[in-house]
C-alpha cells in the first residue's frame, strides 16, 4: 500500500465547525495504481490532494505515504518527500519563465539531487519536446508548457503523482493528447496517480473513480 488516508477531517478557520471541507474522508492507492477523485466545484478535492502532498495539515486522522506518517513529519521532512516520493502538477503550469525548456525540466531532479540527464532526454522525446528544449515558457503553446510540468514531475522517479485539473487550462483536443502522454508515462514508469478531475469521461479511463460530495467520499 503506497497511499493511506485514514478518516481525515479539515476545517479552515473561520468555517462552520460543523461542516468541515474535508469528513472522515478514507481511501488507499496501491503501487502503480491510477485514482481519480470527481466532485462538484468546491467539495474539497484539491484541499485532499494538497493534504497529500504534504502542502498543508489536516485536523484529525492520518495519512501516511510510502510508510510515512505525515502527522509526524516536520518542515523539511515534508520538504523532502516532495522532492522525492511526491510530485505535483497543478492545473497552473508553474513553471520557471528565466529557464529554458531543458532547465525547467532538470529543475527539480537537480534540487533532489537526482538528476539523470538521460532519463530527462527520454522525458523530453517522449512529451514531444525534443525540438523546443531550447526555447523558453513564454514561446510555448499551452500544452506545450503542461507538458513540460509533467515531464518536470516525473523527471525525479516519484513513487505517487499527484495531478490536479492537469488539462483544465487547454482545449479539449489539446488536453487529451497531453493526458494520453501523461498517462503513458505513468504505467510505463510504475508510477501511481492520483488526479483531481471535473471530467467524468478523463476519470473513467483510470483504474478507479471516486466521487467526493459534502466532504465525503459518496
Amino acid at each position: 500500500m503506497l497511499l493511506s488516508v485514514q478518516n481525515i477531517t479539515k476545517r479552515y478557520p473561520g468555517s462552520d465547525p460543523d461542516l468541515p471541507i474535508l469528513n472522515d474522508v478514507s481511501l488507499e492507492l496501491d503501487t502503480g495504481e491510477t485514482l481519480a477523485l470527481t466532485g462538484e466545484s468546491g467539495c474539497g478535492k484539491s484541499t485532499l490532494l494538497h493534504l497529500v502532498g504534504a502542502l498543508d495539515g489536516f485536523d484529525s486522522g492520518e495519512i501516511h505515504l510510502d510508510g510515512k506518517a505525515l502527522s509526524g513529519l516536520d518542515d523539511a521532512a515534508r520538504a523532502a518527500l516532495r522532492r522525492g516520493t511526491v510530485a505535483l502538477v497543478f492545473q497552473q503550469f508553474n513553471l520557471i519563465p528565466s529557464l529554458t525548456v531543458a532547465q525547467n525540466l532538470a529543475f527539480h531532479a537537480r534540487l533532489a539531487g537526482q538528476e539523470d540527464p538521460d532519463h530527462i532526454a527520454f522525458l523530453a522525446e517522449r512529451l514531444e519536446l525534443h525540438d523546443h528544449t531550447h526555447r523558453y515558457p513564454e514561446h510555448l503553446s499551452g500544452g506545450q508548457m503542461q507538458r513540460v510540468a509533467i515531464g518536470r514531475a516525473l523527471a525525479v522517479r516519484p513513487k505517487l503523482l499527484l495531478a490536479d485539473e492537469p488539462t483544465g487550462n487547454l482545449d479539449e483536443r489539446t488536453g487529451d493528447l497531453v493526458f494520453d502522454l501523461m498517462i503513458e508515462l505513468v504505467k510505463q514508469s510504475g508510477t501511481a496517480l492520483f488526479l483531481v478531475t471535473h471530467s467524468r469521461r478523463i476519470a473513467d479511463r483510470l483504474d478507479r473513480h471516486l466521487l467526493l460530495s459534502c466532504g465525503r467520499i459518496a
